[in-house]
This record gives structure tokens, C-alpha cells and sequence, in this order.
């Protein structure tokens, strides 16, 4: 589903999750992208990193679990999270319905901004799911 619209002004990662700069630059929203939940099927349990803990770009900082499989969350930039999104707690399905809005997961303050620009833009990230489905 390349041709599916993915919001320009977000940065996405080659594991799926996007990061979107609030209105203080220096802190980023971050979800799975639409192509990742498709993959993940229905989703029935989010583990999110706590308020405060420190993440890095590349590693692990949580799972979604649905009924097909149990995926790591690869944080695509570094820093420490200053929210969560605890409505995923009781509604774990929003990641399907909403991946890009109501389906957020986390907040993070960046320790190195700079990363938010290497990640890849909307047009890069699509070619990247184009290439994995052929």
C-alpha cells in the first residue's frame, strides 16, 4: 500500500516508526507508521519506555504485540521521554485505526536534534516500502 499518504512533515525510520517535532523542536512524537501496523496485524498490547528513561536511536524501548507476532520498538532517535501515551493501555487498537495521530506512543526529548534530520523523509520512506514488497 506505497501509495498510502504519508504526512510529509514527519521523519520516518528504516524500522517502521515515524517522529514528528512538536511546537518545541526539541521534542518529538513517535508512533509506528501505517506500513508497520498493516505488517503487525491487529494490535493487542503496546510496552512503552517510562517517563524519564533514557532511549537510543537504533535500540529497543519497548514492543507491540498483536495477534500475529511480538515486535520490538527500535527508537529512531536518542534522548528521554517526557510522555507516554497511556491511552494505548486500555485501547491498544488505535495503532491500527490512527497509527499516525491518536496511535502516537511516546514523546522524547532529543540529547542530538540533528538525528531528526537524518531519518528519512515521506518520499524516501516510500520508496524504502516499495522496495520491501516487491
Amino acid at each position: 500500500m506505497a501509495d498510502l499518504d504519508y504526512p510529509v512533515s514527519y521523519r520516518y525510520s528504516r524500522d517502521h516508526e515515524w517522529a514528528a517535532s512538536t511546537d518545541d523542536n526539541a521534542v518529538v512524537r513517535v508512533g509506528i507508521t501505517h506500513f508497520a501496523q498493516e505488517q503487525l496485524g491487529d494490535v493487542v498490547y503496546v510496552d512503552l519506555p517510562a517517563v524519564g528513561d533514557a532511549i537510543t536511536a537504533g535500540e529497543s524501548c519497548g514492543e507491540v504485540e498483536s495477534t500475529k507476532s511480538v515486535s520490538d520498538l527500535i527508537a529512531p532517535v536518542s534522548g528521554t521521554i517526557t510522555e507516554v501515551n497511556e491511552s494505548l493501555d486500555d485501547s491498544p487498537e488505535t495503532v491500527n485505526s490512527s497509527p499516525f495521530e491518536d496511535g502516537w506512543m511516546y514523546l522524547v526529548e532529543l540529547s542530538e536534534p540533528e538525528q531528526l534530520e537524518s531519518l528519512m523523509d515521506s518520499e524516501q520512506y516510500k520508496e524504502l516500502i516499495e522496495s520491501e514488497e516487491a
